[in-house]
């Protein structure tokens, strides 16, 4: 489906139409006609979280997709390759295509959509000269190959700190990072780091493909880890991912990391660190080095390049900091509690048995279901006994028993009699919290409800005197089985009268009964 929320986004930072087509993969008429429908409506980012791809579908597009037939993509290789050969052009080619799309019963795309498909594959195929950067327009980011070793002071176990890197092409400022570890966590961490180091941010961010940030990258989508494009949406960059095994198309990060070996790792080659920390103590000495040698060919350095001709282009900050997040996914189970490993958390209770995804940070517990926010919870880092539960969450018979108070249950119990009273005290009353006993009582007074006070009060008071401790199950049982003492006497009058009518003995006297 065609990212429209990334389009827009993309659009708001002043990318190109161009840039816009290469980033989301998708046409020239594809990108256009949904800025000028947006612009129709009124529509602009920022979107509400609520307004999923599809809604912004369904309204900028009404009608439009609901019956999308199926087409034959064209072999753009083969293509490329007919192309070379004498006389063979793209209107012959677009034919043969019609001609094959309709034997396999697909639909062909008509002729300004294959010229236009065709162009942007093959400028992205044959895009691999050196790119000449803007000030401030693109940060390249990797992780280098090399490791530096990390010993335990007590054991002696040498473990692995992984580098981080990110430069700028332009001037190629760089920034280096020791991490304990390649997660998600880490990575985007660095980033943050490293926009806070240069004091902004680019327009572009262009990463390798590691499960960190991309997903999936083909050419005809790419897929972002959502903690990373999150991050990226809030320091407003669009994220670029290289091509899969395409170094050529990040050559300054390529060329950081070369140099990352040579000017930081080569000269601590021989110091023993014991954290991750005291590392990037030594890491940061010798990436001022770095940054501040000479140039060969021209004057100045790293440094002064940025400081001079790059770093006024950087986009600002944002005036909050991020907030990394890490997503999860889990099915609603039937007390339609969540887990962020230590605590659980409410959602709404119609959605038992639903598929949500989970967003977690060091502050707040967030869920969402096709895309919209469904609950959001302070989240606690200390393990809780109880769960955290909102009112509204709630199924109306849990949010009835959320109500109840010792009070309310003392009243009701009085109004029914001094036994059902003495009962209510003993359940508030050996319960470490009265609230424990809530439950228990409101049973005992749905058995009302059911068999009305007297005969539970009768219950009530048979159970007393054959148990100091008296158990709603029991009572029930009571009731059910017409044991106490109002429906046993109520039995023997019904077995007494045999169930029929009663007559007078006048009507057994001789004649029969006087009319």
């Amino acid at each position: 489906m065609v990212d429209y929320r990334e389009i827009l986004r993309l659009n708001s930072l002043g990318n190109s139409q161009r840039q816009i087509e290469e980033t989301v993969h998708s046409g020239h008429h594809t990108v256009s006609d949904t800025l000028a429908a947006a612009r129709e409506k009124g529509i602009a980012w920022p979107l509400d979280e609520s307004m999923t791809n599809e809604k912004l579908q369904a309204i900028l597009f009404p009608g439009k997709f609901q019956q999308r037939p199926q087409y034959l993509e064209p072999d753009y290789a083969y293509i490329h390759r007919e192309l070379a050969k004498p006389g063979v052009t793209l209107a012959l080619l677009w034919e043969e295509y019609c001609t094959k799309a309709k034997s396999v019963g697909a639909q062909p795309y008509m002729t300004t959509q294959f010229r236009e498909k065709y162009h942007i594959w093959a400028r992205v195929q044959n895009a691999t000269m050196r790119l000449k950067h803007k000030p401030g327009d693109v940060m390249e980011v990797d992780w280098a190959g090399n490791t530096i070793p990390i010993y335990d002071p007590d054991t002696g176990a040498e473990d692995e700190a992984y580098l981080f890197v990110a430069v700028l092409p332009f001037s190629a400022y760089a920034y280096v990072e020791a991490c304990a570890d390649m997660k998600s966590e880490c990575w985007i961490r660095c980033h943050m780091h490293a926009y806070e180091y240069f004091g902004g941010v680019t327009r572009l961010l262009v990463p390798d493909n590691l499960k960190t940030g991309v997903i999936t990258n083909t050419r005809y989508d790419t897929v972002l880890n959502k903690s990373y494009r999150e991050m990226a949406e809030h320091y407003g960059t669009a994220i670029v991912p290289t091509r899969v095994r395409h170094p050529k198309d990040k050559p300054y990060a390529e060329g950081a990391v070369k140099r990352t070996y040579q000017k930081i790792l080569a000269p601590l080659r021989n110091r023993k660190f014991f954290s991750v920390h005291e590392a990037n103590e030594a890491v940061a000495v010798q990436l001022e080095v770095l940054n501040t040698t000479p140039f060969q060919k021209r004057e100045g350095c790293r440094k002064s390049a940025f400081e001079q001709d790059e770093k006024e282009f950087l986009r600002p900050l944002p005036t909050m900091q991020y907030e990394p997040a890490t997503w999860l996914k889990a099915k609603v189970p039937t007390d339609y509690l969540i887990s962020d490993g230590k605590n659980k958390y409410s959602v709404p209770f119609d959605l038992i048995g639903e598929e949500v995804d989970i967003r977690l940070t060091k502050s707040n517990v967030e869920v969402f279901f096709k895309g919209s926010r469904v609950a959001s919870h302070v989240r606690v880092l200390r393990a809780m006994r109880d769960p955290i539960i909102f009112e509204e969450h709630m199924t109306p018979e849990h949010r009835k028993y959320l109500r109840y108070s010792a009070d309310d249950f003392r009243v009701w119990a009085k109004s029914v009699g001094r036994k059902t009273e003495n009962v209510i005290e003993y359940l508030l009353t050996s319960k470490r919290e009265p609230e424990q006993a809530y439950k228990e009582c409101a049973a005992l007074s749905r058995l009302c409800d059911r068999y009305g006070a007297e005969r539970l009060e009768d219950a009530c008071g048979r159970m007393l005197s054959i148990s100091s401790g008296p158990s709603v199950r029991n009572i029930a049982s009571l009731l059910k089985s017409r044991r106490d003492s109002k429906a046993s006497a109520k039995d023997a009058e019904k077995r007494e009268t045999g169930g029929g009518i009663t007559r007078g003995a006048a009507a057994f006297a001789i004649g029969g009964a006087k009319k």
